[in-house]
């Protein structure tokens, strides 16, 4: 277990690294491009995200998963062919959709509410090929259990990205060039990713080999993956067309509907994700762990870590509730100079345990073989949230977006929830300790209002902000200690073996 929390500390350090730089780009785009860019350039994305999706979604983690059980199984032959029919497969989907649209894309610019959109998107549309390619292969370092080069070469495809984005951006005249540049930026970013992963898997003696007789079990067990994720982009997609049209439909101009748009779904989204982003490599080292305690009938450890990461998880989002809904408001003035960015964070930030608890337990559900089940849940959840984007506009606006979103991450982890209680045959227990640690944030909430009402004609909005948002997280923190939710002794005892490991080094 020492081990395990090891590589998940190695991997945050690159994972956290990789995130904030990505978020201080984000700020950048933000000044530079404006709501408007910003708008521009997630509607493209989200565009191409779909046909990620379609293209290879599920096959990365399923090869990650096949490799585990092929090794379990001491069937080493099959590891080579299941890798090379994860690299083959998603070419022979990728490699048209570039085609198409190339030939006949003008045919397709009718998803698009925006037509510069539709340009940005072709410029990213051939990494389609290099990312799929590199995808694959990270899914083989994840079956590997080999975290570095993966770590390593998600950090630099960010670096690269931030730097092309930044040289391109800066000798941009207008809100489009800027967007287009940015889609430029991705491109190279997806080229380098790919180039740098493909040396590393042959450096690391990985081989290919007659992937014939494996494309079948690869493709069956991809498929729920695939179809689930592919829900996921179809609705995201979706919701960058449908939205900006409903709010085009009750009265926005298309600058104002592309704005709020950029607000809430390029500007404050990013921000709500934090706290899964943190917990991603949390998930990345924990998958295999899961894979392997299921396959091989271990069920105190499954019990075990499914426990141990459900509280995990709800400790490190719900510090950010009370911060987010207290400081939402100044943080989007501060960081992104959008008034209106900051009162979406703040009326969704409840919604972060859903999406961080949503995340996880998807993640543990598919190392287990329920893919399917995932995929009806989010089949059903997902309905729900494209009615709210198509009936509420009329009525609350870009706030529909929330509705939806409370409709997806809510409803998909109480039924993720109920379907890992029901498939472990030592049962995971977790309920009380969720329900204790959300309302501890309830106190913190009243504190952090108390303290904002009572600092900020006084200290200002940019001071305001850095006291409010970290004596709120302080007062939180006591509150787990002293509810018993984090225990001092637990503490002292991790700060023990960390010396001892230092001394006997």
């Amino acid at each position: 277990m020492k081990r395990f929390f090891q590589t998940v500390a190695f991997v945050s350090v690159f994972s956290v690294s990789e995130k904030v730089l990505g978020f201080l780009y984000r700020i950048y785009l933000s000044h530079s491009i404006g709501a408007e860019g910003i708008g521009i350039y997630s509607v493209a994305l989200s565009i191409f995200g779909l046909f990620y999706t379609l293209c290879c979604s599920g096959i990365p983690i399923t090869v990650s998963r096949l490799m585990t059980k092929y090794k379990a199984e001491n069937k080493k032959d099959k590891v080579a062919k299941i890798i090379t029919a994860g690299i083959c497969l998603p070419l022979i989907f990728a490699v048209p959709v570039c085609l198409i649209f190339y030939f006949s894309g003008s045919t397709f610019s009718f998803l698009f509410a925006d037509k510069r959109s539709f340009n940005v998107f072709l410029v990213i549309l051939p990494g389609l090929v290099f990312t799929c390619v590199y995808s694959v292969l990270r899914g083989v370092f994840w079956g590997n259990k080999d975290f570095l080069p993966y770590s390593v070469i998600e950090l630099l495809e960010e670096i690269v990205m931030i730097i092309m984005g930044i040289i391109l951006i800066s000798f941009s005249q207008t809100v489009y060039q800027g967007a287009f540049r940015a889609g430029v930026a991705v491109l190279i970013s997806y080229v380098f990713s790919f180039a740098l992963a493909l040396f590393v898997f042959f450096i690391r003696k990985n081989r290919l080999r007659n992937p014939t007789s494996e494309f079948k079990p690869l493709i069956r067990s991809a498929m729920p993956i695939t179809a689930m994720r592919s829900a996921n982009s179809f609705a995201v997609s979706l919701v960058s067309i449908l939205l900006p049209m409903r709010l085009i439909s009750a009265g926005f101009s298309e600058a104002e509907a592309m704005r709020s748009f950029g607000a809430a779904m390029g500007q404050a989204l990013p921000i709500l994700s934090i706290p899964t982003t943190l917990i991603g490599s949390f998930t990345l080292v924990l998958i295999p762990e899961i894979s392997e305690s299921f396959y091989n009938g271990r069920h105190y450890y499954l019990k075990r870590d499914v426990e141990k990461s459900i509280k995990f998880t709800s400790i490190l989002t719900l510090i950010f509730i009370p911060v987010f809904f207290v400081c939402g408001e100044e943080i989007g003035m501060v960081i992104f100079g959008e008034y209106e960015c900051g009162k979406y964070i703040k009326a969704t930030s409840f919604l972060m345990i859903f999406m961080s608890l949503s995340s996880l337990s998807t993640s543990i559900l598919n190392s287990m073989g329920l893919e399917t089940k995932t995929l009806v849940f989010y089949i059903v959840s997902g309905g729900l949230m494209l009615l709210s984007i198509w009936f509420l506009p009329p009525f609350i606006g870009i706030y529909s977006l929330l509705i939806g979103f409370a409709f997806v991450f809510g409803l998909t982890t109480v039924l993720n929830l109920w379907l890992l209680n029901k498939n472990c045959k030592e049962k995971p227990k977790y309920l009380k300790f969720l329900l204790v640690a959300f309302f501890t944030t309830l106190p913190s909430i009243l504190f952090g209002v108390l303290l904002e009402k009572l600092l900020l004609s006084i200290l200002g909005t940019v001071l305001t902000l850095f006291a409010c948002a970290t004596l709120t997280a302080l007062f939180n923190i006591l509150m787990y200690f002293g509810f018993g939710l984090i225990t001092f002794n637990g503490a002292k005892e991790k700060l023990k073996t960390i010396f001892a490991k230092k001394k006997t080094a």
